[in-house]
């Protein structure tokens, strides 16, 4: 795909891309014993590899100055979109042509060394962008004001909440003044009051006559920010149209794979620390729970990379994909930060308040130290809180009404280990 001159081209133009990936299913030894008794045992055997296409014969254009969402379901391809439009891996088909200067913010930690400060990661990053010293110095009291770190600039990030860090990393990706810039569901780790600094200043950039590609499952967000949207799903572009249509087809989406989502399953070959299983066990059968009752979520982890601040949690999210409940395991002892293995991480939630509506669970396994992001799920285990028998006079109950912090409980417990489970939760 070519165009006359850039003048006339669009920002992004893709044109039949694809990225394959291959996933082994034979499990590879770990220990010397294991690797000599397999060459013994079978001395010829080739691990057998299933190709993956991640995205598939994709193609869009996106023309300069427009602010466009895309959506879709968890293993949809967005993320591997967002990757190679960032370049930060190739497609093995098609083509991708960018029209000037490109800032992505994908996740935590990304474009960041840890061991720099917040001074100098800015710089650094400016850099990156192809910006001189200068051009980063008339910006940097702009992203300062921004990101409200002026007291940490010179603490290495590494010491950073992830708060502070996703702030510092959303104000030099935008205050750099790149051509096209790619933001993913990132912002989700900052505070309300910062989400809405960001949309605001998403606009800003789209004015000013950038192209901004937003992805998120907070469909409010997306329906506030854009007017056009992609919906991915199965790793192809399923909708071009405007964020209306394009969001009641990602409803009608989900409501088609409702039976089958009750329940998480990671896909096979799923390696690194991930959720193997997901599960949210309501008061009745189906995916329906009733107001008040006790409520249960269960995850299997699995952990063969321990790390010592390793933390689990999750958001029960309504339809609106607003947050309602975050429930954690961030303790000091969790056996999951010292031994390897796979672990039943349960929550109960003996009074579960939630209004009347549908959720679904969003999950988050990270190191709290390094802002590692093992893996970020959501739309998992969609179930209904109905309110039938709970009364109240000259009113109806009505979903997406209240928002709050349940007191809970979990436990833990190791697979094949005889060690007794640990407990703990939050009490407000």
């Amino acid at each position: 795909m070519s165009f006359d001159n850039a003048a006339t081209a669009p920002a992004i133009a893709v044109r039949g891309v694809g990225k394959r990936y291959y996933i082994g299913h034979r499990a590879r030894p770990t220990t010397l014993a294991e690797r000599v008794a397999q060459a013994i045992k079978h001395p010829f055997a080739r691990e057998e590899r299933e190709v993956l296409w991640a995205l598939k014969n994709c193609s869009f254009n996106v023309a300069r100055g427009d602010l466009v969402g895309i959506i879709g379901r968890n293993g949809a391809g967005k993320s591997t979109l967002l990757k190679l439009l960032a370049r930060i891996t190739e497609p093995t088909e098609g083509e991708i042509l960018m029209y000037g200067r490109v800032g992505a913010l994908l996740e935590v930690g990304t474009g960041f060394h840890a061991e720099l400060t917040g001074r100098e990661n800015v710089y650094l990053n400016g850099t990156i962008l192809g910006m001189r010293r200068k051009e980063i110095t008339a910006r940097f009291d702009e992203i300062v004001a921004f990101a409200e770190v002026e007291r940490f600039l010179d603490t290495p990030v590494k010491h950073y909440s992830s708060g502070m860090y996703v702030r510092l990393a959303f104000a030099v990706a935008a205050h750099l003044e790149p051509e096209i810039l790619i933001v993913d569901e990132v912002l989700a780790v900052g505070d309300s009051e910062f989400q809405r600094k960001c949309l605001g200043k998403m606009e800003e950039v789209a004015h000013a006559g950038r192209t901004v590609l937003f992805v998120s499952h907070n469909m409010q967000a997306v329906s506030t920010l854009t007017k056009r949207t992609l919906v991915l799903d199965r790793g192809a572009c399923v909708f071009d149209g405007s964020t209306a249509d394009g969001i009641a087809h990602y409803r009608e989406m989900q409501a088609a794979h409702a039976d089958t989502a009750a329940a998480y399953g990671a896909p096979p070959g799923t390696k690194g620390n991930h959720v193997a299983a997901a599960r949210a066990i309501t008061s009745d059968a189906g995916g329906t729970h009733r107001w008040g009752k006790p409520i249960r979520f269960e995850f299997d982890l699995e952990i063969p990379d321990v790390a010592s601040t390793l933390s689990f949690s999750f958001q029960v999210v309504d339809a609106d994909e607003r947050s309602v409940s975050h429930l954690w395991c961030f303790d000091r002892d969790a056996r999951f930060r010292r031994d390897a293995g796979r672990y039943r991480l349960a929550f109960d939630v003996p009074v579960f308040r939630a209004a009347k509506g549908s959720y679904t669970i969003r999950t988050f396994l990270s190191d709290r130290r390094t802002f590692t992001e093992f893996e970020s799920l959501a739309q998992l285990c969609p179930f209904t809180v109905t309110m039938e028998g709970i009364e109240r006079q000259d009113y109806n109950w009505e979903a997406g009404e209240s928002a709050y912090l349940e007191d809970h409980s979990w436990t833990l417990a190791q697979e094949g280990s005889s060690d007794a489970p640990q407990h703990g939760g939050f009490h407000g």
